[in-house]
């Protein structure tokens, strides 16, 4: 067993080596999870069928941000990086914002979804 202490924690937290070993192998898991997802994607996208993109690219997303958490991410975060990512797109005027505005309509659409 090891022992875990936070800056400024007033309780330590014990994590056993199960606990340990429990979140590398989800860990494993969850990356997996994702290139069977972009695999089904692109089988998708060969077929043309809309339900079965949607379908891999909504278990993408769910995907990563269930890693990011295993890694230590807050989803709070995580919408934060993309926040900020969307943001610098706009701003260096990216061939995509340039060519269809797709990066200021997501900015628009994560600003007014109540998920």
């Amino acid at each position: 067993m090891g022992v875990v202490e936070g800056a400024g924690a007033k309780e330590r937290e014990t994590i056993s080596r199960a606990d340990i070993a429990r979140n590398l192998k989800t860990i494993e898991w969850l990356k997996t999870e994702l290139v069977a997802s972009i695999s089904s994607l692109f089988k998708a996208m060969l077929k043309t069928n809309d339900e079965a993109c949607a379908d891999a690219l909504a278990n993408l997303v769910i995907g990563c941000y269930l890693l990011g958490k295993r890694l230590g991410l807050p989803h709070p975060a995580l919408d934060a990086k993309i926040k900020e990512k969307i943001k610098a797109n706009i701003e260096q005027n990216h061939e995509i914002e340039t060519w269809y505005g797709d990066f200021s309509a997501l900015k628009r659409h994560l600003s007014e979804r109540k998920m």
